[in-house]
Parts: C-alpha cells; structure tokens; sequence
C-alpha cells in the first residue's frame, strides 16, 4: 500500500484514538495534545471534530523561501482531557497535575526507527513545549505518545545528531535550532496498522514519488487473507486524506 504524508497521519491519528492507553485514559484520566500537524489529526478523531488548519500548531516545517500559509490562522491552546472531557486547564496546569496512566501526545521531527528514537527541533532557550512537557512526563511516570511518519526517518543516528545540533556554531544562513530527543511510545504507520488490525508483518519498502506521492512511503503488509483484507480496507479509508491544508 501506499500512504501519502497527510494520509500517514490520518492513519496514525486513527491508531493513536485507540490504542488501549489512550482509551483507559480517557476513562480514568488526562490525555494532552500538545500543538502539531499530526496531533491536528489525533484531536480530530479523539473528538469528532473538525480544527481549522494551523490553528493547533505551533511552528512547522515549510518551503525555504515559502510564506507561512497559516499565518492569518486563529492559534488554539493545547487540548486537554480530563476524562474523556475538554478542559480549561492550561498545559502547564495539567502538567503540575499528571498522575501515572495520564497520556502526553507530542510530535517529532526526526526519527531513527531502528533504534526506537525521535528528536523535536526546539528555537526557545526554554526549550518550549517540549522543555515543559518532559520533566512532569519522566518523574510522574506518564505515557509520553510519538506519532510520527516514516518520511522523518533520517540517514543518522538520531543520538549523534543531536550532539552535533548542541555544538556552538554561527549559522551564515537563519538560527539553527536545537533538538531534543523524545522516548517514548513511538507510533510510525506500521505499528498504526498492527493496532488497528492484529497478528500483521509491516514492513517499509520503498519511499518518495510524484504526481502528489512526493514523501510517500510503500507499506508491504503480510498475514492470513482475513488481516490482510482488513488492513487494505483502513488503508483505502485514509487514501484520498488532502494535504494539510486543502480541503477535501
């Protein structure tokens, strides 16, 4: 199969609404998205909603020399759930009060697959969302949810790049950020379609195309003929997905 960058992250968000964390916590506790394009999706399908694009993102990754299309976009705060309920917390509240089980979906925009690691750009000296989220995450023993697509797999390790991003250096070009490396509960497309459908080989294939497939990714799926059937049939429901941005 294969799965376009915006189709990726309908699947994903489609996976992470039920994986059996999220549903628990959403019964008995919080579950925060933070801001991002795929969580954009995720608070889609958590919710039945429909959010505006751009409006829970919080910077993004755009063509060098490209106008931020967004730019006249209402922002929105990160949504937080209190079983199963929007809340008026504020992130910073709702991460004074994590408790063990709680879930925190963050984003990332480098991934190193084999070795199970994620990294987010970070600009703030504070370290923004992610120098905020990740103490609470750690100490109050949290679930921290990485849905990222195989596009943002890198040549490297992701460890070493990351030490390679912290040396002091003077960018000839625009700020060059950090990045902050993220462990968590790493959801790419493959486990998306293991949780949807069980007892499935996923595996990536090949990568990139044209005509719209630019970033594609082909997805080889094996099992007995009954998963297999079922894994096309989810996949035939997020292809078609617009980019981010464009309506259907």
């Amino acid at each position: 199969m294969i799965l376009t960058p915006a189709e990726s992250k309908r699947l994903i968000a489609k996976a992470v609404a039920n994986m059996p964390i999220v549903q628990a916590a959403l019964k008995n506790g919080k579950v925060i998205i933070t801001k991002g394009t795929t969580n954009s999706y995720i608070a889609e399908e958590i919710l039945n909603i429909t959010i505006k694009p751009g409006a829970l993102v919080s910077g993004m990754i755009i063509p060098q020399n490209a106008k931020d299309p967004f730019s006249g976009t209402a922002s929105m705060p990160e949504i937080i759930l209190v079983r199963g309920k929007q809340s008026k917390m504020t992130l910073n509240e709702a991460m004074q009060q994590l408790k063990p089980g709680d879930i925190v979906i963050k984003g990332a925009n480098a991934l190193d697959y084999q070795n199970k690691t994620a990294a987010v750009m970070i600009g703030a000296p504070d370290g923004g969302t992610t120098g905020k989220i990740m103490p609470y995450i750690t100490a109050r023993k949290a679930h921290l949810i990485i849905p990222v697509g195989l596009e943002k797999q890198i040549s490297g390790n992701v460890v070493e790049m990351h030490l390679k991003m912290r040396e002091p250096l003077e960018s000839i070009s625009h700020k060059a950020p950090s990045m902050f490396l993220l462990t968590g509960h790493i959801i790419t497309e493959i486990e998306s379609i293991k949780i949807l459908v069980a007892d499935l080989e996923v595996f990536q294939a090949a990568a990139g195309g044209v005509g719209g497939a630019e970033g594609s990714i082909w997805l080889v799926v094996r099992g007995d003929k009954n998963s297999v059937e079922k894994a096309i049939k989810i996949a035939k429901q997020v292809q078609g997905e617009p980019p981010f941005g464009k309506e259907k």
